[in-house]
């Protein structure tokens, strides 16, 4: 009895000192460029010279290794290739980037094109005057690829089903709304320049100009920031709220679009309109 007693406590030892252990992760992004099995990123039409090949118990990759039915690779590599016929559609060419963008905080090129396409999307549907457009980093899930972009690739950027909004703030809310944002952390911010030192505002200014308090502002953003999402709850003391029923993924496409058929590239830049002077250190 004693000695069921002793292995007992042991294992419930073993099991608080497991459970009281803080796990960190990392990982590394690598491009899909076959320079470890041979497999890339496939296309609408090229799934078995991207991805490999699945014969009765074994896959082979572009490269002529084969792993047998059992393992992880083969079972990840028949559940990839199974459902290539389904995604045809959206490895779609939609446009042409001249350079990779990526989200980057505290404002990329990326960051940049969403939040000022917001403000305009935001603007039309509302039809509502816009000044700021604040948006979260965190609502862009992958970037934009030098050279051929697909329809995938927004997909994947945009997978949330967030609405475009439009807010009116008074300017002593607006005011407290970006206090709030430096006293956290970058968000993505269109319309405005601030310059945020130790965590408090150094400099703000809305269309070229100091707020004023009294005067009422637009603000773009999507629904999931309007009351706490993220931190951040856009939509407090809101004298007028539109919810535009239109999603991200829906206002981005259309613009894609026209970029296409104008033949111009998808593209954009940075300005210095958010300066965050220790977020790098963070």
């Amino acid at each position: 009895m004693e000695m069921v007693q002793a292995k007992v406590i042991a294992l419930a030892a073993l099991v608080l000192l497991a459970s009281s252990c803080e796990y960190q992760y990392s990982w590394e992004k690598y491009r899909m460029d076959g320079h470890r099995t041979g497999v890339t990123v496939p296309g609408a039409e090229n799934p078995a010279a991207a991805l490999g090949t699945v014969d009765g118990d074994t896959y082979t990759a572009p490269n002529g290794t084969a792993w047998q039915k059992g393992s992880a690779t083969y079972g990840v590599a028949a559940d990839l290739i199974a459902v290539q016929p389904q995604m045809k559609e959206i490895k779609t060419v939609v446009g042409f980037a001249t350079r990779d963008m990526e989200a980057a905080a505290p404002e990329s090129e990326l960051s940049n094109w969403w939040v000022d396409r917001t403000m305009e999307d935001v603007a039309r549907l509302a039809k509502r005057k816009v000044d700021v457009g604040i948006l979260n980093f965190g609502g862009i899930r992958t970037s934009i690829p030098q050279g051929e972009v697909w329809l995938d690739d927004f997909v994947s950027m945009f997978p949330f089903k967030n609405d475009l909004c439009y807010v009116a703030l008074k300017g002593s809310d607006l005011q407290a709304l970006f206090e709030s944002i430096a006293a956290s952390r970058p968000f993505v911010i269109g319309g405005a320049k601030m310059v945020v030192k130790q965590h408090r505002i150094d400099t703000l200014l809305v269309g070229g100009k100091p707020i004023d308090p009294k005067k009422t502002y637009g603000v773009a953003t999507v629904d999931f920031l309007l009351d706490g999402g993220d931190g951040l709850s856009v939509a407090k003391n809101a004298k007028e709220l539109v919810n535009t029923g239109t999603r991200v993924i829906d206002a981005v496409l259309p613009y894609v679009y026209s970029l296409q058929a104008a033949g111009k590239p998808i593209e954009y830049f940075t300005d210095g309109r958010l300066v965050f002077d220790e977020w790098e250190e963070e």
